[in-house]
């Protein structure tokens, strides 16, 4: 969704994507570097190509990431082109001053599986705060986020996907064992960053039957500033008529929603189920 920030907010955006970027990049260069596996991103790739071609592996990110990063501007919309074009030439700042303060690419953990694991948990965090925020990092991030809006795919599988090829452009150079961890990388790569994401998208539709029900009604609408739908509902067992408020809220509104009723009506039956994606198809 395309909107206009204000000066706080511009200011609060940058930090959030400057600080996503940070972790990425301190992922790449501590945990995937040592490793030499080629786990789903350009970085992966451009370590692999850092065995061919004279440059540092920060020059050889920024090479590779502007001809997606095009591709991306006028696919994915201006605000996702314009927060990508930030991000994709930061990423290469921070490894270039990892460079320098950092020479030599030692690992931290000396195992190669280890690095691995922790590039995967590392890079998510990262990722996900990216692609929550209309944003990626470039690269392969961009070619799932192409994949994600026109051929609806979660964001993790297509960044599995997409990420395979690279994954496996990793036996031009290394073993057996880092190609297989780079495949295997890749996969659980996708599959964690689908889960940090779920998390940060799922809302709880909760249908409540109460005797406050107008009570309720007007918390909902004025404290939580939510929407709900009142159905009649049936007994089976006796036959009696109730009115079923439900109502979907986000992590904080559901706290916020079950303390209320915890203190007004406990005898309350409530019923929750796990909400990850909503269509809304307007009137024409």
């Amino acid at each position: 969704m395309n909107r206009k920030l204000n000066t706080k907010d511009l200011i609060k955006e940058t930090v959030i994507l400057t600080a996503a970027v940070a972790i990425i990049a301190a992922a790449v260069y501590f945990f995937l570097v040592p490793s030499h596996a080629s786990v789903s991103s350009i970085s992966g790739l451009g370590i692999v190509l850092s065995n061919f071609v004279p440059l540092p592996l920060s020059a050889i990110t920024m090479i590779l990431n502007v001809v997606l990063l095009i591709i991306g501007f006028f696919t994915c919309g201006k605000e996702f082109g314009v927060k990508t074009v930030y991000t994709s030439i930061l990423l290469p700042v921070f490894l270039g001053v990892f460079e320098k303060a950092f020479p030599g690419g030692i690992s931290l953990t000396d195992s190669q599986e280890l690095d691995v694991l922790c590039y995967i948990l590392v890079v998510s965090v990262g990722l996900s705060i990216l692609f929550n925020r209309n944003a990626s990092s470039g690269g392969l991030d961009i070619v799932a986020k192409i994949m994600n809006k026109y051929l609806h795919m979660e964001l993790g599988k297509a960044m599995s996907l997409s990420g395979m090829c690279v994954a496996l452009s990793a036996a031009l150079v290394y073993d057996k064992k880092t190609v297989v961890l780079s495949v295997l990388g890749t996969y659980f790569n996708g599959i964690i960053l689908d889960h940090f994401i779920f998390d940060h998208n799922i809302k709880r539709r909760v249908c409540i039957i109460t005797k406050k029900e107008e009570e309720l009604r007007k918390f909902i609408i004025n404290d939580l500033h939510s929407g709900a739908t009142v159905y009649e509902a049936i007994g089976a067992y006796n036959g009696q008529k109730h009115n079923e408020i439900i109502t979907i809220v986000d992590k904080s509104e559901y706290q916020k929603l079950m303390n209320y009723m915890n203190h007004e009506d406990p005898k309350a039956f409530i019923t929750v189920y796990n909400v990850s994606d909503m269509h809304y198809q307007p009137k024409r």
